[in-house]
């Protein structure tokens, strides 16, 4: 299988790489390293269209460059320069060409550090790419060997969240790693001045708590039938009075990728990030993984 790499050369470009590079030595991936340059609207046969071209190329070149020598040393890797109107449709393009599984991109530098940001190119694809979309903490780093050693699904209850945790389930055992279902709850504090109706919110968190907890049951006895199965099999719940407090709630550690589904909204064949989604992905303190509902369709099927 082939993995798509969006690189710039700064900080987004070596998250992209280390988190390309765990991909790889867990599962076995190729690697395409992509850098996109920009093609003009209105290409002439002006001299200065060429020098300008000429220009371009050589900073794709540069960066290609500075990937050889980020990238780790017991990963092996095709460079490639694309030519295209956009970098999201540049990469999109190079994904197509290799027939990848998956496009991989760093955070934006203007997220907080170690959590997800998405950027244009990133924000883009996350609302339109027909591939899984993987996205880096900022300031990601895999070490030397790191590895993926934990799938998480953030997992809803729904027929379609079955068929993304039975499609994780495949690639967790094929990465030699654990699969979690986490569940995340997020109650506001209340006013001080309305503290009686906390009593019915208490009871509503959980009786859905409880409702999930059977879902996320059925779900990893479906898994448990699989001929290959993750080693180790868990369900979490994490609660908060925000997004960011509902995913702290759940532990993280090193190796760990948080798979998220696209939203029921979009089309199919293509990720779309509903507002929960969004929420969780812009919140997530590890690397995360997009998956367009045809994606996980086609996975689970089997």
């Amino acid at each position: 299988m082939t993995l798509v790499v969006g690189y710039a050369p700064d900080e987004r470009g070596r998250a992209a790489l280390d988190l390309a590079a765990m991909f790889a030595r867990s599962a076995g991936d190729d690697l395409v390293v992509c850098t996109v340059v920009p093609a003009p609207w209105l290409p002439g046969v002006a001299r200065i269209d060429a020098e300008y071209q000429a220009y371009l190329d050589d900073l794709a070149k540069q960066a290609l460059d500075k990937a050889r020598a980020d990238i780790a040393p017991d990963v092996q890797a095709v460079f490639s320069a694309k030519h295209a109107r956009s970098a999201p449709s540049g990469l999109l393009d190079a994904a197509d060409e290799h027939e990848a599984t998956m496009i991989v991109l760093g955070s934006s530098s203007a997220g907080v550090f170690g959590h997800v940001a998405s950027g244009s190119v990133s924000d883009r694809l996350l609302h339109s790419s027909p591939f899984p979309v993987a996205l880096s903490t900022r300031g990601f780093r895999a070490g030397a060997a790191g590895k993926v050693t934990r799938v998480t699904v953030a997992y809803g209850g729904s027929e379609q969240a079955d068929d993304l945790v039975m499609a994780a389930a495949a690639v967790a055992a094929r990465m030699g790693a654990s699969l979690r279902l986490a569940s995340f709850a997020v109650r506001p504090r209340p006013p001080y001045t309305a503290g009686v109706g906390r009593v019915a919110d208490d009871a509503l968190v959980g009786a859905w708590g409880e409702s999930m907890q059977a879902a996320g049951r059925d779900a990893l006895e479906q898994v448990g039938g699989l001929e290959a199965v993750p080693y180790q099999l868990e369900a979490v719940i994490g609660h908060g009075e925000d997004w960011g407090g509902a995913l702290d709630d759940v532990e993280w550690r090193d190796g760990d990728v948080l798979v998220v589904g696209s939203s029921a909204i979009g089309a199919a064949a293509r990720v779309f990030l509903g507002s929960r989604a969004s929420k969780i992905v812009r919140h997530s303190p590890v690397p995360v993984v997009v998956v367009p509902r045809a994606r996980a369709e086609e996975l689970a099927a089997p």
